[in-house]
């Protein structure tokens, strides 16, 4: 029974060694591994950084160009907006002036604007045709003074007596 004893110790000792010195060698394998997979992890990790970064790079560059337009855009969208709420406020202004106007019993006021206009383009007119109208009989006063200094246009009639 002894020498069973020391044959299953020493079968158990063997297996114990066996068994560490796998483990060892698995654990230098995995550190291996995880060392070479870790470098190979690093240099993807390294190329997809540079990678993302050249795409970031060109996104920022778009997206400024993009926000460029679009602020251009935005800034005529709301020009246009602005004016024309400008010119809605001013009409809704008058409109309201002149209704409280009205309700007070006030007669609204003369057009002075138009009249003064109305004024003076009839103004312009008639000195348009005033000077027309003059040149036109300076013309023909000067056509009349050349036929009658022409000697060849003048005209001798002689009286005949028939007797």
């Amino acid at each position: 029974m002894l020498s069973r004893k020391n044959t299953a110790e020493r079968t158990a000792a063997q297996a114990w060694d066996y068994l560490s010195s796998a483990m060892a060698d698995a654990g230098e394998s995995a550190k291996d591994a995880g060392k070479h997979t870790a470098d190979l992890a690093s240099a993807k990790a390294a190329v997809a950084t540079a990678t993302a970064a050249k795409l970031a790079d060109k996104a920022g560059k778009q997206s400024h160009k993009l926000a460029g337009r679009a602020g251009k855009k935005s800034s005529k969208l709301a020009d246009k907006a602005a004016a024309r709420l400008s010119a809605v406020s001013d009409e809704a202004y008058e409109r309201a002036t002149l209704a409280a106007n009205a309700l007070a019993g006030r007669k609204p006021g003369l057009p002075w604007g138009l009249i003064v206009g109305a004024g003076l383009l009839g103004a312009a007119l008639g000195w348009a045709a005033a000077s027309t109208a003059r040149a036109a009989l300076e013309r023909r006063a000067e056509n009349e003074q050349l036929e009658l200094a022409e000697p060849d246009a003048v005209v001798v009639a002689t009286p005949t007596y028939d007797n």
